[in-house]
């Protein structure tokens, strides 16, 4: 089956990989091979490091100084992250996550790898076997991706505004990258304000630093089809279950929040800062339209038995908060006229980089 890249599009706006093994269409039919709450047990077991790396990656690269810009004065920049997955977070117990007693290991050991982990590391196999204890699937758990880390755009504008405010911008309206890769979004806005100069204009000739609060807010959004179609041989189990499996897509929502305290010192044309502030990131992701599953089976004769599936709409919802919490940041800006280029790196529940290049006209 052809394997679709779920995430290629992170690859190609980060410009850090080009592409990358990941979690695959084959692997939603195989997931779906055992139930609806046991494929979003383990979808979520798998892809817990992208949803935690992306949510960082989402909260980063917003603020580079403490220096709100000029009235007027704008920069646009481009800039990607890399949340590093830790080893905790490299693979998971299949015995663990509460699947159904009818799921059940067959080979390979408990121990499954996610997405953060090698592409070198076996992923387990799995049987799912009716109320009768006969074996009805049987499927293996999808490998990990190699990635060596989880990585995240940012694309932004920023503008000064009075009382030493700059907002700043990040959109990318909805565009379909291609049928295999999936359709993307994101916006964004943030607010930055120089809290000493907005208290005291002199302030910057009176202390040696500047600094500032500031808060923003990413989501972005992935579309990709899906083509799931009844497993060859099998049979409806009921008349109700013939439906139009035409309509599947995985959807996708990544929002994250970020508020911090930023304190920088102007050197010439370099600009070391530190930041520490409180971000949050959920994850709304699913799968939508109608999936058909193999529920039963009935004997065909001559000891056959005939597979019987159910249609389930709507079979993996998962919502949750995977970032909430402190976070630290140090890094640097180079002014080089028109030209600016700045790094940091993070530390918090994954700890991260983020580098970039950007162009503006004046600070």
């Amino acid at each position: 089956m052809k394997k679709i890249n779920l995430f290629k599009i992170t690859f190609l706006l980060s410009c850090v990989i080009s592409a990358s093994t990941s979690f695959a269409q084959g692997d939603v039919a195989e997931l779906l091979k055992s139930s609806p709450a046991d494929a979003t047990k383990l979808a979520n077991a798998y892809l817990s490091p992208l949803f935690t790396g992306f949510g960082i990656g989402l909260n980063s690269g917003w603020n580079n100084s403490a220096d709100t810009k000029k009235v007027g004065r704008f920069e646009i920049r481009v800039s990607a992250s890399g949340a590093i997955v830790p080893t905790s977070a490299k693979t998971f117990d299949v015995t663990k996550i509460g699947l159904s007693s009818n799921v059940s290991v067959a080979s390979g050991g408990n121990i499954a790898p996610t997405i953060g982990a090698g592409n070198n590391v076996s992923a387990p196999v799995l049987n799912v076997k009716d109320s009768g204890g006969n074996t009805l699937e049987s499927f293996q758990l999808p490998s990990g991706a190699g990635l060596p880390f989880i990585p995240g755009p940012q694309v932004q504008a920023t503008v000064g505004l009075p009382k030493y405010i700059d907002v700043t911008l990040r959109l990318m309206p909805k565009t379909k990258i291609g049928d295999n890769i999936g359709e993307i979004g994101m916006f964004g806005g943030g607010v930055k304000v120089d809290v000493l100069r907005m208290l005291n204009k002199t302030a910057e000739k009176i202390l040696p630093f500047s600094l500032a609060v500031a808060v923003g807010y990413t989501q972005f959004t992935y579309e990709l089809g899906l083509d799931v179609q009844p497993p060859s041989g099998s049979v409806p189990k009921t008349a109700s279950d013939v439906k139009d499996f035409s309509t599947q897509k995985i959807s996708a929502k990544f929002s994250g929040t970020n508020v911090d305290a930023i304190i920088s010192k102007n050197l010439l044309f370099f600009t070391p800062f530190f930041s520490v502030g409180y971000s949050t990131s959920k994850t709304d992701v699913g799968l939508d339209g109608n999936y058909p599953i193999i529920s039963s089976g009935v004997s065909g004769g001559g000891g056959t038995i005939i597979k019987q599936y159910s249609t389930f709409t709507d079979p993996i919802s998962i919502n949750q908060t995977d970032v909430s919490g402190l976070h630290t940041n140090i890094g640097f800006k180079m002014n080089l006229t028109i030209l600016k280029i700045f790094g940091s790196y993070s530390m918090a529940k994954y700890n991260s980089f983020n580098a970039g290049i950007g162009l503006g006209i004046g600070k």
